[in-house]
């Protein structure tokens, strides 16, 4: 992004309200992966945030985009043109081992345009965007293509700004005065606004959750003399939290399960037997 004005992830996330979201925003993480099980799972952007460290899935995978500010602060691999593809290829990935950049461990990071992953469809069964949403030009095309690569069934998992808080006004304003208080290279997302673009690409919201409800404060001794306010804000005004978490199921109409049929035996009524088949070498007459 050449936007100037935008803030720095690295920088951010080293200052106490960088901090406090994060730290909230990897406790829900570790807690809603670690329930969801498949082959592959993808982390899109925001390195500073390991989303998928509690997931079991045996391919994990970073996805990073050198033309997003969440993808700082790894630099931009030698020997490539634009995201993701060396000079004479059609389209490709870049492999973050080969070229030197440090990777969570147990998983791979991957640059590519986010825009136009490259993955087959229907081949990934969890996709996880902190912030991603954010500092993409199209966000729309972005979901649209996070539902391409999704398997049936397969699970999103969205993080942002809630635009509608105390943050969010801080931003608004902070925007206009050229003194942004987030980084985002877009207006903020409301929440409920996401909500109907997930639903019209056929996902079904299973869980949303809303948190960080303390003012939007540069200082850590600030911040910490309103700690008061998180069980206050999840109980009294939980749509106003500084941030949220979609957790979304793609769904496929019409689609079947096909497999063998299990047919249940009846069960006898309590207190009866079955009527015994008269043997012909019994049989009296």
């Amino acid at each position: 992004m050449t936007d100037r004005a935008i803030i720095d992830w690295p920088a951010w996330t080293d200052s106490p309200p960088g901090r406090y979201v994060l730290d909230w925003e990897q406790t829900q993480l570790d807690r809603v992966v670690s329930d969801v099980f498949g082959y592959h799972a993808l982390q899109l952007g925001l390195p500073q945030l390991d989303a998928l460290r509690e997931n079991r899935m045996p391919c994990r995978g970073l996805v990073l985009d050198a033309a997003s500010g969440a993808s700082a602060p790894y630099a931009f691999p030698r020997g490539l043109t634009h995201a993701g593809t060396r000079p004479g290829s059609n389209r490709g990935a870049a492999s973050a081992g080969s070229a030197g950049l440090p990777a969570p461990a147990g998983r791979s990071a991957v640059w590519c345009d986010l825009l136009d992953l490259p993955f087959e469809a229907q081949s990934v069964d969890l996709i996880v965007m902190p912030h991603t949403l954010e500092f993409t030009s199209d966000p729309h095309r972005l979901l649209r293509e996070a539902e391409r690569v999704l398997m049936p069934e397969g699970q999103l998992i969205i993080l942002g700004f809630n635009s509608l808080s105390l943050w969010g006004a801080r931003q608004s304003v902070g925007k206009m005065t050229g003194r942004p208080f987030v980084p985002a290279a877009v207006d903020l997302i409301a929440f409920t606004r996401l909500k109907d673009w997930i639903k019209l690409l056929g996902f079904d919201l299973e869980r949303g959750r809303f948190g960080c409800y303390r003012p939007p404060l540069g200082s850590e001794q600030w911040l910490a003399r309103y700690g008061f306010m998180e069980a206050a804000g999840d109980r009294w005004w939980p749509i106003f939290g500084a941030t949220y978490m979609i957790k979304a199921i793609k769904r496929v109409r019409g689609m079947r399960l096909v497999g063998p049929l299990k047919v249940k035996k009846p069960v006898l009524a309590p207190g009866l037997a079955p009527a015994a088949t008269p043997n012909t070498r019994n049989h009296t007459q």
